[in-house]
């Protein structure tokens, strides 16, 4: 086991399962030392996270609403009367209604557009609002985007104008954060087979493109995330905020 970041409370938002992003960085995160703390957002999902998260140690799981302020609020109550000062939050939180990524998203529905922007990115300025009391010491927030919200992808739709919104979400947050020693960060993951990632449209395409225009000739892997976001979190990028990092085998480079 490694020590990047031994003694370091991180709080991972949004695991979900084997397939998610989330499980990537966890596996990344403890295998380097980091006392972990998880949050589900309902009890249906936390026994199935419970279990999941054995399987690293014994970290705890709690359940977090977080489209409600209130339990926000509790929940990181509670991490701080038990686990003390906050080092690392990884925002991996993202959700849109079904039917606006299956039809065109001019039919996207204005109820639907304001969840997706709650639940999606409202959520990192809520959690960041809470997350800077605990962080007494300075520490990282980690979220996670897509470029989709810079160049369009078919089935995408208000997913991508959510992941910009997050995007400025980062550098404003950046701003306000940073006097407190608090950095705030994106990473632009590639195509991952995901449980989300089945929602959109033509998903299987844009990984067989990847894979064939993409510098590096592959699909980018939760592990590369988990190693990208276990750099975020770290020391090592000490000097760096407000920064949207592309992993994605370097596809996002590409004009054709």
């Amino acid at each position: 086991m490694g020590t990047l970041l031994q003694n370091k409370n991180i709080v991972i938002m949004g695991l979900r399962n084997k397939w998610s992003i989330a499980w990537g960085i966890a596996q990344a995160a403890a295998g380097e030392g980091a006392g972990l703390i998880f949050t589900c957002q309902s009890d249906r999902e936390k026994e199935e996270t419970e279990k999941l998260t054995a399987e690293l140690g014994k970290f705890p799981v709690y359940i977090c609403d977080i489209s409600a302020d209130e339990n926000i609020n509790e929940v990181f109550d509670v991490i701080r009367e038990r686990h003390g000062v906050l080092h690392g939050v990884v925002h991996a939180i993202a959700h849109a209604n079904p039917e606006d990524l299956s039809n065109d998203f001019v039919y996207t529905s204005r109820a639907g557009f304001l969840h997706a922007l709650d639940v999606s990115a409202y959520s990192l300025v809520a959690v960041a609002r809470k997350a800077r009391e605990l962080m007494t010491e300075g520490g990282s927030i980690v979220t996670l985007t897509y470029m989709g919200s810079e160049k369009v992808f078919g089935g995408y739709n208000v997913m991508g104008v959510t992941k910009a919104a997050l995007e400025a979400s980062v550098r404003y947050l950046a701003s306000d954060l940073g006097p407190s020693g608090i950095r705030v960060n994106a990473i632009s993951a590639g195509p991952i087979k995901t449980m989300s990632a089945r929602g959109v449209k033509n998903f299987s395409n844009i990984l067989s493109v990847v894979e064939e225009k993409a510098p590096l000739r592959r699909d980018v892997t939760k592990e590369d995330i988990g190693s990208a976001c276990l750099f975020l979190l770290s020391d090592l990028s000490g000097g760096m905020t407000g920064e949207v990092t592309h992993v994605d085998c370097g596809f996002n480079v590409m004009g054709i």
